[in-house]
């Protein structure tokens, strides 16, 4: 049986949720399950709304009027930023690693 990753910076609960919410807004069990999708990373929901809350006090994610019981949060013009910087460090990281592994 595969093992699911866990850490590392592919595994960052706010890079994980802002790219989840750049496909469109979404509430937290949507979240969460798209993340597991994409990522195969299972996000408890305590580390889930803890991050989420972080994002919405640096103004990348803001909530949405709520849906029944289900609140919907949408990425930020912000967000999206920092999302795109975050993913273009990664790829430079990962571009370096495989260059040494002269896999690339």
């Amino acid at each position: 049986m595969a093992r699911k990753s866990t850490s590392g910076p592919a595994c960052d609960p706010e890079v994980l949720i802002l790219s989840s919410l750049a496909a469109g807004p979404k509430h937290g069990y949507a979240i969460m399950t798209d993340i597991q999708k994409f990522a195969d990373v299972d996000l408890g929901p305590g580390t889930l709304y803890s991050a989420i809350t972080r994002l919405v006090e640096n103004n990348w994610v803001e909530p949405l009027h709520e849906s029944g019981r289900q609140r919907p949060y949408r990425i930020t013009p912000q967000g999206f930023d920092r999302l795109q910087t975050q993913l273009e460090r990664m790829r430079q990281l990962a571009n370096v690693g495989l260059r040494r592994l002269r896999l690339i």
